[in-house]
């Protein structure tokens, strides 16, 4: 096989395996990226760990994921923690 021949076998094989991701999948990742937004705008307005933060934060980040037609979150915190 020629240097020329092999260049467009591997060429022909990086084409082949590089498949594009489906409609359903391009919108999954769209989806994941604008709740990661909403979650890094709610650490970001809300970022002290306190019990009224965290209520806030949550607040907000529902708030967010609700405006983008998103489902919301379970709170990272426990509501009442012994």
């Amino acid at each position: 096989m020629t240097r020329a021949g092999l260049w467009w076998f591997v060429a022909l094989a990086l084409c082949a395996s590089t498949a594009e991701a489906s409609q359903p999948g391009v919108v999954a990742l769209a989806r994941w990226k604008t709740m990661d937004v909403c979650a890094k705008q709610a650490q970001a307005a809300f970022p002290d760990f306190t019990p009224q933060s965290n209520a806030q934060r949550d607040a907000k980040l529902n708030a967010c994921l609700s405006a983008n037609n998103l489902p919301p979150r379970q709170p990272q915190a426990p509501a009442n923690p012994r």
